[in-house]
C-alpha cells in the first residue's frame, strides 16, 4: 500500500469519529425515532447515503453525480427529519422550506455545470484511489451535517418555541444571502456563455464588488438559518452555532476561495488588468462603492 493510501486509510476513521461526536452532541434534547435520538439517526443516514453513492462512483470512475448527491441528501434528510419528528410547528416548516429551495437551486445549478464541462478537475487525482475517493464522499457527509447542523437540530429538538423575531430576522438574512448567491451565479454563467468572453475573467455586476460574491451569499444565508434556530437550542445543542462558522472556514480556507484564487493566478497572474482587479476588489465582503 502506498504512503498516500495509507494516510487516507488513517484519515477515514477520524472523519467518522468526528461525525459520531457531532451526532452525540446534537442529540441532547432530540426527539426519538425507532428507539434512537432522531438527530443521531439523521446523521447516520447522511453518511450511509454518501457511502452508497460512492460505490457506483468509484466503479465507474466518475464524479458527475457528486454534487447532486449532496443536494439530494439535504432534501431527503430535511423532509425525513420533519416527518419523523412530527414537527408541524412554523419554525420547522420554515427551515425545511428554506433548505429545500436552496438545495434544489444549487443542486440543479452544479449538476448542469459539471455535465456541460464533462468533469471536475478537482477529482482527477482522487478517483483512482479507493480510500482517497471514499474520504471525499465522507467529507461530503460531514459537509451536509455541519452546514445543516442548526436546522437539523432545531427540527429534531423536543423543545419548541413560538415563531417570532428571530425567525423574521433570520429569514430576511437568508433571503439576502440567497439572492446574492443566485444573482452572482447567474451573472457568471451569462458571462461565460458569451463567446466574446472566452479566456477572460468577470469584473462586472456583483463581481465588481467582490471576487467571490456567490460564496459571500452562501455564508450569509447559513447565518440566517442559524438565527432562525436559536430560540429552541439548549445544552449541547448550541453546537449548532458552528454551522455558519464551518461554512465560512470551508469556503475561505479549504475548498472554495483558495482553489479558485490559485487557478485564477495560474491563468491570469501577471496581467495588468487582473492584478489591478485583485488589488481593488475584496476577496469576499463586497465593497459598497
Amino acid at each position: 500500500m502506498s504512503e498516500t493510501n495509507r494516510r487516507s486509510l488513517i484519515i477515514f476513521p477520524v472523519l467518522v469519529l468526528l461525525g459520531v461526536g457531532i451526532a452525540a452532541a446534537g442529540s441532547q434534547g432530540s426527539v426519538s425515532a425507532f428507539g434512537l435520538p432522531l438527530f443521531a439517526l439523521l446523521v447516520a443516514i447522511i453518511f450511509v447515503i454518501q457511502w452508497v453513492a460512492f460505490v457506483p462512483a468509484f466503479a465507474n470512475q466518475t464524479e458527475k453525480f457528486f454534487d447532486l448527491t449532496g443536494s439530494l441528501t439535504y432534501i431527503s434528510i430535511t423532509i425525513l427529519g420533519v416527518i419523523l419528528s412530527g414537527a408541524t410547528d412554523a419554525r420547522s416548516v420554515l427551515l425545511m422550506a428554506l433548505i429545500l429551495i436552496w438545495a434544489i437551486r444549487l443542486g440543479s445549478f452544479l449538476y448542469r455545470r459539471i455535465h456541460k464541462a464533462g468533469k471536475d478537475g478537482r477529482f482527477d487525482h482522487l478517483k483512482p484511489h479507493f480510500f482517497r475517493f471514499l474520504n471525499v464522499w465522507t467529507i461530503q457527509a460531514l459537509w451536509v451535517t455541519f452546514t445543516g447542523l442548526a436546522a437539523f437540530i432545531a427540527i429534531t429538538s423536543a423543545n419548541r418555541a413560538p415563531i417570532g423575531t428571530f425567525a423574521i430576522i433570520g429569514t430576511l438574512v437568508w433571503i439576502i444571502g440567497f439572492a446574492i448567491e443566485v444573482i452572482a451565479d447567474n451573472q457568471k454563467t451569462q458571462f461565460r456563455n458569451d463567446p466574446k468572453n472566452k479566456d477572460k475573467f468577470i469584473t462586472t455586476g456583483l463581481w465588481a464588488r467582490s471576487r467571490h460574491p456567490n460564496y459571500f451569499g452562501e455564508i450569509v444565508l447559513w447565518f440566517g438559518i442559524m438565527i432562525i434556530a436559536i430560540p429552541v437550542l439548549q445544552g449541547w445543542q448550541w453546537i449548532a452555532l458552528v454551522s455558519p462558522i464551518f461554512v465560512t472556514i470551508l469556503l475561505m480556507r479549504i475548498s472554495g476561495v483558495p482553489l479558485l484564487e490559485n487557478r485564477a493566478d495560474e491563468k491570469w497572474g501577471g496581467q495588468a488588468e487582473y492584478e489591478a482587479y485583485k488589488e481593488n476588489t475584496p476577496v469576499l465582503l463586497p465593497k459598497l462603492r
